[in-house]
């Protein structure tokens, strides 16, 4: 099975790659459904091309999985010219409309339909087929028991399925709320995640051929038999408490009731039925979450499925998979995998990380480069002594003693250990030598840094700086070998275990 992750930005796309993807989905411009996203536009096809030749291996597929308006089908006409700059493997798209222009203007790029496109039967799958389409991403609604059967009714169509992250509400992420309650809409990119928002059920006295009592209100239990009558109806419906009188109704089906879809789907447990569905792709949600989420998600799964094709032992993936509760996270369900019951539970909020993402770690330096700042420090160092030594004896007493009492202000060039390594270090929150910190890559569940065996090194003059945070400049001089793409994260101290945040992805 093929292992698809999530890319906001190029900097997620390489993570998706070294961590473990065999493919990465990304948005252009206006044209996918996660516009809030960093996306891809201007010049940054160069560094997609530059990526896909460091990993000649991996898929870039392309969504824009928007409904499509007459002014936006005018629009990606005219930017034709500039996505053709992209290394695109494959178009994912739920507007019908688009299909014709992408096969005459794209012919090597292969066709897979959105999961917007709602496919949840063999007899949609062999029209697809007709036309054209090479994949299908499955309507989340699609149990594994329907997947098998349209595998079977069809086996030389790809089929693909969300494995992990939001699932958005049915069907298969076409929400309406959003635009009923903000006018933002979601078909569009403009999501508000309502389904995450605090609602209550009740009842409308007002709404609906059947009415109900206060008295039945205020009840915690009522009937099955009323209960059925209530949602067939129309009366029941949610209301946000931010917004009170707005409400959303909701109807029951025959066999179940579909209301918010709020939980994340986690199917790392379940990846052999999945296999045995027929499935030939899984994906990974998340072109909105961060770094430290798209690597570890990617990684985890990476591992379980190599644990599943007999590449590595059960015993050696477990601490890998382990970690995805070390990532922010909805609790979790199987959807409609199993029973569409289990779909209809809903949460709110997510669980915070125990660890914040801190720096990237890039290329290791050539020894040249390494000799290069290590002649910087030198330099550096007679300077400052030139510096005392030229000196009136009472000043240089004087700039000694306010060294001993505030040694933040004294300037140490870096000294010469052998067999320690220098990395380029991008900060992304603030690092000091106090900092619990962990380096994180592909392979390696996590490795202490133990202090005084790196040092974060200013690049200017080749000293230790005492603290870093994003916009720093900086090397990582260090005794550990590392690859590049490691992460390193610190343990969060305001982290409370089991504490869910109210708010946010």
């Amino acid at each position: 099975m093929e292992l698809l992750s999530p890319a906001g930005n190029v900097e997620k796309l390489y993570y998706a790659y070294a961590y473990g993807a065999d493919a990465a989905y990304i948005g252009l411009k206006k044209f996918s459904l996660r516009i809030k996203a960093d996306n891809f536009y201007e010049e940054e096809y160069k560094k997609v091309i530059e990526l896909k030749k460091q990993f000649p291996e991996k898929k870039l597929h392309c969504a824009l999985n928007i409904c499509f308006h007459n002014d936006d089908i005018d629009s990606f006409i005219r930017d034709i010219g500039y996505f053709k700059q992209y290394p695109i493997d494959a178009f994912i798209v739920q507007d019908l409309g688009v299909v014709p222009i992408l096969q005459k203007n794209f012919p090597d790029a292969a066709l897979h339909l959105s999961t917007q496109a709602s496919c949840v039967n063999r007899e949609a799958v062999k029209m697809y087929k007709s036309i054209g389409f090479k994949r299908i991403v499955l309507g989340r609604e699609a149990s594994l028991k329907e997947i098998r059967q349209i595998k079977d009714a069809v086996p030389d169509m790809e089929l693909e399925a969300f494995v992990h992250g939001a699932m958005c509400i049915a069907y298969s992420g076409r929400c309406l709320m959003s635009s009923l309650l903000t006018g933002r809409s979601a078909q569009s990119g403009f999501c508000s995640h309502t389904c995450r928002w605090d609602f209550d059920l009740k009842c409308r006295p007002d709404f609906g051929s059947v009415s109900c009592s206060s008295s039945d209100s205020d009840r915690k239990i009522i009937s099955p038999e009323k209960a059925k009558q209530l949602a067939q109806s129309g009366t029941l419906a949610i209301e946000e408490h931010s917004r009170r009188g707005e409400y959303f109704p909701v109807y029951e089906g025959d066999d179940f009731t579909a209301i918010l879809s709020s939980k994340d789907i986690k199917m790392i447990d379940h990846l052999k039925d999945m296999k045995e569905a027929g499935l030939d792709s899984l994906k990974i949600e998340g072109r909105m979450k961060s770094t430290y989420y798209v690597a570890l998600v990617t990684r985890a799964y990476r591992k379980a499925i190599d644990a599943l094709d007999g590449k590595i032992t059960d015993e050696e993936a477990a601490p890998l998979i382990a970690e995805l509760e070390n990532v922010s996270h909805r609790e979790s369900t199987t959807g409609f995998y199993y029973s569409r019951a289990d779909a209809d539970k809903t949460t709110q909020g997510a669980s915070d990380s125990a660890y914040d993402l801190c720096a990237t770690i890039g290329r290791k330096f050539s020894e040249e480069e390494k000799s290069a700042v290590l002649k910087t420090a030198s330099e550096t160092k007679n300077k400052i002594q030139s510096e005392l030594d030229s000196m009136h004896p009472k000043a240089r007493e004087a700039r000694l003693k306010d060294y001993q009492k505030n040694p933040e202000r004294k300037i140490t060039p870096i000294e010469n250990y052998d067999g320690w390594n220098m990395y380029e270090y991008e900060p992304l929150n603030m690092v000091d030598y106090n900092s619990e910190l962990e380096f994180i890559s592909p392979d390696v569940v996590f490795t202490p840094a133990k202090k005084g065996e790196w040092l974060l090194v200013n690049p200017e003059n080749a000293s230790v700086r005492n603290w870093v945070c994003n916009g720093h400049q900086c090397i990582l001089y260090t005794k550990y070998d590392l690859q590049k793409g490691t992460l390193l994260r610190v343990k969060d101290n305001g982290y409370v275990e089991g504490i869910v945040r109210d708010t946010g992805r």
